[in-house]
């Protein structure tokens, strides 16, 4: 049985995607098989994409008959200011077109789906949002590391380490005080100030520790160590963004399956 066939089975009735409507939408972590079938939808039917830096481009291809907006920001790069995209974002709808923003993991998961969304609203533009497989996810069942596991976690923290060792920072020693795996986004250019900032909390040197690095994607890496060696082995071995950072006694789960 094909996949056609199979999908032709459930008889998946997608959403009307009108004129003048925005729909903001989560591509996944990177690999095409986690795409939502809503997405997918949104794609074949949308006329204006306006898509991140995260997104592999060869989902654009699902949408040929639309005009592609690459709005990428990537740290230290030429990028484009979210002020400019929200302006986008409004004129594409008032211009009557479909328009699909697409981004990387789930729109709602540090990916400013809201902050757009509240844009959106204002300028009366009508919209919708289409959930995606958040990075974190993805990236720890593409690496099978199983986000929980009774008798090792009861909670999971999701925190972005974009602002680290800034004034508004989180607060790193709480977070390891919780004892729970602590699930990094946008933190590879901040390594070092994480993993001395859950030092310095009370997470022991050898707590297990993991990077995984172009999550689901055939260009994944994946470096399994410990808080001690972390910024070491990931310098050693040319680690950089984009990366899913994870910090606790799940990853050590990995080598215990496979």
């Amino acid at each position: 049985m094909s996949t056609v066939d199979t999908l032709a089975r459930l008889g998946f009735e997608p959403a009307d995607f009108e004129p003048g409507h925005v729909w903001l939408a989560g591509a996944g972590p990177g690999g095409l098989g986690c795409l939502t079938l809503d997405v997918l939808a949104a794609l074949g039917t949308a006329e204006s994409v306006v898509y991140d830096a995260l997104v592999d481009r060869s989902v654009l291809k699902a949408a040929p008959q639309a005009e592609h907006h690459y709005v990428g920001k990537r740290a230290g790069q030429p990028s484009t200011s979210q002020d400019e995209i929200n302006r986008l974002l409004v004129e594409e709808a008032k211009a009557g077109r479909r328009v699909l923003r697409l981004k990387g993991g789930d729109p709602n998961m540090f990916g400013r789906g809201g902050e757009e969304a509240f844009v959106l609203a204002r300028a009366g533009i009508p919209f919708r949002f289409l959930s995606g497989i958040t990075s974190a996810v993805g990236a720890l069942a593409g690496a099978g590391i199983p986000a929980t596991m009774r008798g090792v976690n009861k909670a999971i923290v999701f925190a972005t380490g974009h602002a680290a060792g800034d004034a508004d920072d989180l607060d790193w020693a709480a977070l390891a005080a919780t004892g729970q795996p602590i699930v990094i986004y946008m933190g590879m250019q901040k390594l070092a100030l994480i993993a001395d900032a859950l030092a310095r909390g009370g997470l022991a040197p050898q707590t297990p520790a993991a990077l995984i690095m172009d999550a689901t994607t055939r260009r994944e890496r994946i470096l399994v160590t410990d808080l001690e060696s972390l910024v070491r082995e990931a310098e050693a071995q040319g680690f950089g963004s984009p990366a899913i950072i994870v910090i606790g006694g799940i990853v050590a789960l990995r080598k215990e399956l496979q």
